[in-house]
């Protein structure tokens, strides 16, 4: 996809610059983004906004800055994310989600697979992450702050740091994964009792459970996300901290 080019501007969803960034990685020409899908979590987290007018706009005050990526091994091939990849509950809504209902509703897709599944245990499988092993229903291995476009799970994520920050959920009663998503909606899931935060480079999952990637789905376990320094130059607005 880079050869020959001096710029690549995706208008499109988090799914269709997952695809664009995988296409460029790991040459220079730098990636410029536009809203046009479902949560435009990238856009949102640069502070384009979900408004293609507003971010135009402002991508005149965007600067080229080198980030690191994630990578998730365990499949036919390695695959880069920019954002986040999640195993367990979240991906497991990602596989659920109809794609007709997804073009149609947008996020009410999401709710509408999730729902059923706060009814079920949740499916349990092993997190190994800095040395020290755990058994969880849901981890989100984060890069940004933006979850779904309008919520926040990995509040100290940064674009601009070289790992991620890695959230995990224990348990599973899905009584305590209602709590749960409750106290996302708030801001407020890493003060919850179960949740679990820390820093890391990689993590090692295995069991059964699903696995999605800049909320497209991955497949299943076993696999490992890691990070990929100095991998992608994006464009961002200058005020990106």
């Amino acid at each position: 996809m880079a050869r020959g080019a001096d710029l690549v501007l995706v208008l499109g969803g988090d799914g269709t610059i997952n695809e664009a960034a995988n296409g460029l990685i790991p040459s220079r020409v730098p990636l410029a983004v536009l809203p046009g899908g479902t949560a435009n979590v990238l856009c949102n987290e640069l502070g384009l906004g979900n408004r293609i007018e507003r971010a135009v706009e402002r991508l005149g005050t965007c600067i080229e800055r080198r980030i690191a990526v994630g990578r998730v091994c365990g499949g036919s091939e390695p695959r880069y994310f920019l954002m986040m990849g999640g195993v367990g509950l979240d991906a497991t809504i990602v596989a659920n989600v109809n794609p007709l209902w997804k073009a149609k509703a947008g996020k009410l897709a999401y709710w509408a697979a999730g729902f059923p599944q706060f009814f079920r245990s949740v499916t349990q499988f092993q997190v190994r992450v800095n040395g020290e092993q755990c058994q969880c229903g849901f981890a989100l291995a984060s890069r940004v702050r933006n979850y779904g476009g309008d919520m926040q799970i990995a509040g100290g994520a940064s674009l601009l740091s070289n790992d991620f920050e890695v959230v995990l959920f224990h348990g599973s009663n899905p009584l305590r994964y209602s709590a749960y998503m409750t106290a996302v909606l708030l801001r407020q899931a890493q003060s919850m009792p179960g949740v679990r935060t820390v820093r890391a480079q990689r993590i090692e999952f295995s069991g059964d459970a699903h696995v999605q990637f800049d909320g497209e789905y991955g497949g299943r376990l076993p696999a490992s996300f890691e990070i990929v320094p100095d991998a992608l130059t994006l464009l961002m607005p200058s005020t990106c901290r």
